[in-house]
């Protein structure tokens, strides 16, 4: 769990380290606007901004039952904060699994991965895809036709 946490964590301690500089020089308003800055970048690359983790094993249980893909990722990811922005609202449909807070779902990834833990893996119908397009995965989500 501190893993997904270091990141945000050392944002916010950088920017309160230069931001303590910028005021003793005597520049508040640069100081205040890099604080913000580094607030936005720990809050963008914190588990804050994903929908709840689940656990893989759970995740594969409830996405039989109701047919809606796993999403295997871990903050600090681009590729993943890529395709949470871009699906939008109907990420919250998906079933989201840290794999860094998850050992079962890194395994999951090596596996489908060739050992590597690469992420974003979205399984859809037991079948793993390795950075999918948003737009393919928002398609998975509509039933078929």
């Amino acid at each position: 769990m501190t893993r997904a946490w270091t990141l945000p964590v050392l944002f916010v301690l950088c920017g309160s380290a230069v931001a303590t500089g910028l005021l003793v020089e005597g520049s508040p308003g640069t100081a205040a606007v890099l604080v913000l800055a580094f607030l936005v970048l720990a809050g963008v690359n914190s588990p804050l901004v994903f929908p709840r983790s689940i656990g893989a094993e759970e995740a594969q249980r409830r996405s039989a039952a109701d047919g809606r893909p796993v999403v295997f990722w871990r903050p600090g990811c681009t590729y993943c904060m890529r395709l949470r922005v871009r699906l939008g609202r109907s990420a919250r449909q998906l079933h989201w699994v840290d794999i860094w807070r998850d050992a079962a779902g890194a395994a999951a990834v090596r596996a489908a991965n060739d050992g590597n833990e690469t992420v974003p893996t979205v399984v859809v119908a037991g079948q793993p895809h390795t950075n999918p397009d948003p737009a393919w995965v928002r398609a998975q989500l509509s039933p078929p036709v």
